[in-house]
């Protein structure tokens, strides 16, 4: 029997262990809290849960030796610990995040190693790769040229589960959606290089209509230009990678970089309260009439939408904190945290598109849009764990399977790896619906 070692059990992290205890591999998960392992693990003989911390290294370094394949589900800063280990033991590994240049400069050991390390293996990214380049090659293969491509996706609660000003709750790592707020932006659109400051990240989201939710709202995701290399399409006008979300959350995650609401630096809030704490962020000399003063700070009108959301939070409540030192970040984030968590009955849902203009020797141009919608809910699996877990639970079914020969560091942007995974996932109704032949008319304005 080969045996899977996963390490963390987050919020997204249930559905690759049901997956490869049900396929009949041993699985392990060390975690801090055993006992949401337990939980996931459901009592299945193949089994097993213990409690593990990353600073134990020693009991790190056992259990990779021990084990065929390595999951670090953990927070990417600890992925290249994991590696160091894998390589040192010749074991597999696989990751559902983003490579560091820290991960991409073990490629050679890994070689050496003789195995893979394969990353990015979840939503996005993961799927995201995998779709894109099946159609990028579809095209290549035809002759053809990418002209222009948009990949947007988000990971948000259905429309029914909307009732808060926000318009969002969380479904999974709430400190990381939240931190992913003081994030830049940088991409090409129309030939034009363009870079937005991490404090305009939400000031000019553009509209878009997804078939069975409404209308959208997206804004710039990270770095897009890593993907014109990636991707094999040298010669794009535009590589935009954007995030999904409903009106409601760029508004009001604006006004609240402008207060200075999630930044993180560490400030003495002993004995204020949440209005006190705004008045601090912005210099006023007292909180009374605090809403007022936001909005004379931000220049704009006392009942507008975004001061809505601030105030339903609580953050003008004369109510104490209860701090001392600390972060406007970690204040903020836990006020969402508490008022913003998904119900467990109610539903998440994973949006994604591609949007491509291809263009041929012929002269003629198509568009191409590949989409995925996704429903889940807290009660069983939420989308997000079904679509960032199950594409890295085939993974390594394939990888313990022999399915996969590359080796070093990788992505899943080559057909062997892209390929079946795409269609297993689509057996499990992780699907992405493509359209091909679509006029110009059709691209993102």
């Amino acid at each position: 029997m080969k045996k899977v070692l996963i390490l963390g059990a987050g919020m997204v992290v249930k559905p690759i262990i049901t997956y490869l205890l049900d396929k009949g591999f041993q699985v392990t998960v060390a975690t801090r809290t055993k006992s949401k392992a337990d939980a996931m693990i459901a009592g299945h003989p193949n089994g097993i849960s213990l409690a593990w911390t990353v600073d134990d290294e020693d009991t790190l370094d056992k259990l990779v030796a021990e084990n065929d394949l390595s999951v670090s589900l953990l927070p990417y800063a600890y992925h290249v610990m994991v590696a160091k280990k894998c390589i040192a033991h010749k074991k597999n590994m696989v990751t559902t995040s983003y490579v560091k240049p820290e991960m991409m400069a073990l490629d050679q050991q890994a070689k050496d190693a003789g195995i893979l390390i394969l990353n990015e293996l979840g939503l996005d990214p993961g799927i995201d790769h995998m779709s894109a380049m099946r159609i990028i090659d579809n095209v290549h293969a035809k002759g053809g040229k990418i002209e222009e491509f948009y990949s947007l996706c988000g990971a948000l609660p259905a429309p029914e589960a909307c009732d808060n000003p926000f318009m969002y709750k969380f479904s999974w790592s709430p400190k990381g959606v939240v931190m992913a707020s003081n994030n830049d932006g940088k991409f090409l659109r129309h030939g034009k290089e363009i870079y937005v400051e991490p404090i305009d990240l939400f000031k000019e989201p553009f509209g878009l209509d997804f078939p069975d939710v409404g209308p959208m709202e997206v804004y710039p995701n990270r770095d897009s230009f890593p993907y014109i290399e990636l991707y094999g399409i040298p010669g794009t006008q535009t590589m935009f990678r954007g995030t999904f979300r409903h009106k409601g959350w760029c508004e009001s995650l604006d006004a609240m970089k402008r207060l200075h609401l999630i930044t993180n630096d560490k400030m003495d809030f002993t004995g204020k309260t949440y209005a006190d704490f705004i008045a601090m962020m912005i210099g006023a000399e007292n909180s009374d009439n605090i809403r007022q003063k936001a909005a004379d700070y931000l220049g704009i009108p006392a009942n507008s939408y975004a001061l809505g959301s601030i105030e339903w939070l609580g953050l003008f409540d004369q109510t104490p904190m209860n701090r001392t030192e600390d972060t406007p970040f970690e204040i903020t984030s836990d006020l969402m945290i508490e008022k913003m968590m998904l119900g467990r009955e109610e539903r998440d849902m994973v949006v994604m598109q591609h949007t491509f203009l291809a263009s041929y020797p012929d002269g003629k141009k198509e568009v191409i849009k590949s989409r995925m919608l996704d429903f889940g809910t807290m009660a069983t699996d939420t989308a997000i764990a079904r679509t960032v877990s199950l594409p890295a639970a085939v993974g390594v079914e394939m990888i313990l399977k022999g399915q996969i020969h590359a080796k070093g560091v990788h992505i899943p942007v080559i057909p062997e790896i892209y390929n079946p995974i795409l269609e297993r996932l689509e057996d499990m109704n992780i699907k992405m619906i493509e359209e091909y032949g679509l006029p110009e008319s059709e691209n993102i304005k």
